[in-house]
C-alpha cells in the first residue's frame, strides 16, 4: 500500500520505497486502497489536533462518509463515547454498524450535541452545521474542522469561542503528513494493527468510471468509500 498524492487514477503507478507500506497478512486490498487517507486524517484529527482522552464523548458529523466511517472506528478504538450525525438512514445505520454508540440526523444536532455533553465534534461537512456543532460543545469543547464536504465554509461566531473556553482547530493531515513523512508512516502502521480498526469493505468501480465516481463524491451520493479498478 502507498500514499501516492497526485496520479493514483491510473493502472500502474510508481512510488519511493518508502512511500510503500507492507499489509498485515488478510488485509484486503480493495480496503487498503481506501484505507491511508482516511485513517489517517481520523487518528491526526482525534489525536494530535483534538487530544482526545478516553471517556470523552465525540460528534462526528458527516459519519456516513470515508472520513467519518473512520473517524468513528478510531474514536472508539481510542475509548471515546461516539454520537454520529448523518444525511440518510442508510448512512446512520453505516454509522452505528462501524461502532457509533447512537446515531441522529441534522435537524436538532445543537440539542442533541449539548444533551450528550460533547467534548469534541469533528467536522468535514462545513456549512451551517459548524456552527450547530460549535454551539453544542460542552465547557472546553473542541471543534474539529477537517473539510468541506458540503461545499460552503462556515463563518463561525467568535463568542462562542469564547464562551466555555472552547477551541476551534485546524487539521490538515494532507500537509503535516508530507513535511513528516516518518511520522505519519508510523500513523498508518499503527492503524493497520489496531485492535477494533475495521475497514468496510468499499464500493468498487471500473478505473473508467472515475469522473462518474467523482461526481457523485461531490454530490454526496455516496457512503463510505469507492475504489477503482482497472480493467484486466
Amino acid at each position: 500500500m502507498a500514499i501516492t498524492g497526485l496520479g493514483g487514477f491510473a493502472t500502474r503507478v510508481p512510488v519511493h520505497r518508502a512511500q510503500a507500506v507492507p499489509l498485515p497478512e488478510g488485509f484486503d486490498v480493495l480496503a487498503a486502497a481506501a484505507f491511508p487517507q482516511s485513517f489517517c486524517t481520523a487518528m491526526y484529527a482525534l489525536s494530535e489536533r483534538g487530544r482526545l482522552l478516553p471517556g470523552e464523548r465525540v460528534l462526528v458529523l458527516g459519519a456516513g462518509g470515508g472520513v467519518g466511517l473512520a473517524v468513528v472506528q478510531v474514536a472508539k478504538a481510542l475509548g471515546a463515547v461516539v454520537l454520529a450525525a448523518a444525511s440518510t438512514g442508510e448512512k446512520r445505520e453505516r454509522a452505528r454498524r462501524a461502532g457509533a454508540d447512537d446515531v441522529i440526523g441534522y435537524d436538532g444536532l445543537k440539542e442533541a450535541a449539548r444533551a450528550w455533553a460533547v467534548d469534541v465534534a469533528v467536522d468535514p461537512v462545513g456549512g451551517e452545521l459548524s456552527e450547530q456543532a460549535l454551539r453544542g460543545l460542552r465547557e472546553g469543547g473542541r471543534l474539529l474542522v477537517v473539510g468541506f464536504a458540503s461545499g460552503a465554509i462556515a463563518r463561525l461566531p467568535a463568542n462562542q469561542v469564547l464562551l466555555r473556553n472552547r477551541a476551534v482547530v485546524g487539521v490538515d493531515w494532507g500537509a503535516w503528513s508530507m513535511s513528516h513523512a516518518a511520522e505519519n508512516r508510523a500513523v498508518l502502521e499503527g492503524l493497520l494493527t489496531m485492535p477494533g480498526i475495521v475497514p468496510a469493505a468499499p464500493e468498487v468501480r471500473p478505473l473508467a468510471e472515475a469522473g462518474r465516481a467523482m461526481d457523485d463524491l461531490l454530490e454526496r451520493r455516496v457512503t463510505g468509500k469507492i475504489v477503482l479498478v482497472p480493467s484486466s
